[in-house]
């Protein structure tokens, strides 16, 4: 556990385990109106590297009612760097590489201005919101059920 300074401003850095407990406890109770979850891909991991996430697409838009799923990996130096993500569920995105599925850091904010407080819930949150955005809600879509 790293401490900060001592007096006003001292701040306790969560160590990486306990953070993608909070995270995992946080996936598994389900967040907000339900379209939006994730959680471990293996029980065993103890590092806890890789994680499946889901997103219900929003309304009004080519996405609604499809149902969207992305594997995370946080590597070792999660949090403080962000998570690899990228989508098995085929989707056209701007921020998504088309031939392999991965969400490009420089083109989604959230990872290009990634901080240390960010979650894999404010991922997937944010890439529901982009799915809605007035550049993604009308492009033409792959086949529902198909994958990268």
């Amino acid at each position: 556990m790293t401490l900060g300074s001592s007096g006003a401003g001292s701040s306790v850095v969560v160590p990486r385990n306990f953070r993608l407990l909070e995270e995992l406890e946080r996936g598994e109770k389900g967040i907000g109106d339900g379209t939006v979850s994730y959680g471990m891909d293996d029980a065993d991991d103890i590092y806890m590297r890789s994680w499946t996430g889901t997103i219900i697409g929003p309304h009004n838009t080519v996405h609604e009612g499809r149902i969207y799923q992305l594997k995370l990996f946080c590597d070792k130096d999660y949090p403080e760097k962000p998570p690899s993500v990228r989508f098995h569920s085929r989707i056209n995105m701007t921020c998504i590489n088309h031939e392999t599925g991965v969400v490009d850091p420089k083109k989604f904010g959230l990872l290009a201005n990634w901080q240390r407080d960010y979650t894999m819930e404010n991922i997937l949150t944010q890439l529901k919101k982009e799915m809605a955005a007035s550049h993604n809600r009308k492009l033409v879509q792959p086949p529902e059920g198909t994958f990268f």
